[in-house]
């Protein structure tokens, strides 16, 4: 991590006020940000968190829900004890977590998944639309009618169609960036609202 990235990181006051709150991390904005918004979040909900180290969404996400709800938290790398929050480690699109997860519901899943970046920004871009296609894969089944999918695209000329392939399973679908979000970065959150599953024949 080169000197450049942590003097820019100490300057930032995203960063600064997420140590200084004990957020884990200034993504922990970009959720608050958009739960107030768009009103994500509400007490007693279940929400699936994925990509969830080191924890940020997962403490906004706990917080919202209060002690009547219930945050899993799913990444492959260890997290901290969260409270409110139950942790387990798991590659999101493997078949293990899958069935691990399988009778469970939600009524919100998120996914700030991110790809490896590689420094090609068409390869990070692709990985990154394959990554919300693989989370929306495993959410599909686990989400309540009504419910809520959150997640995180690096922008390029294959958000569209993706963001049409999403569509068809939702009420609404909006695109935002967050003041959150560094404003150098590519970053997009695509919310996806209310559910509406596939019917069933008879």
């Amino acid at each position: 991590m080169g000197r450049r990235f942590l003097a820019e990181r100490r300057r930032d006051p995203y960063y600064r006020a997420a140590q200084e709150e004990g957020l884990h991390s200034r993504a922990a904005f970009k959720l608050a940000e958009l739960n107030d918004e768009f009103r994500l979040l509400h007490p007693g909900d279940r929400v699936l968190d994925l990509g969830a180290a080191p924890g940020g969404w997962s403490v906004v996400a706990a917080d919202a829900v209060g002690p009547e709800g219930a945050v899993l938290a799913v990444d492959e790398r260890r997290t901290d004890p969260i409270e409110g929050v139950e942790s387990i480690r798991g590659r999101v699109g493997s078949e293990e977590l899958r069935a691990r997860l399988a009778g469970c519901s939600f009524e919100v899943v998120l996914s700030d998944l991110s790809p490896r970046i590689s420094g090609a920004y068409s390869t990070d871009h692709a990985r990154s639309v394959d990554l919300v296609r693989t989370a929306f894969a495993l959410a599909r089944p686990l989400l309540q009618p009504g419910g809520h999918f959150v997640a995180k695209v690096f922008d390029g000329d294959l958000r569209r169609p993706l963001e049409r392939e999403l569509k068809r399973h939702f009420a609404s679908l909006h695109r935002t960036k967050p003041a959150a979000s560094r404003e150098r970065s590519s970053e997009l959150y695509l919310l996806c609202l209310g559910f509406r599953p596939p019917r069933t024949t008879p």
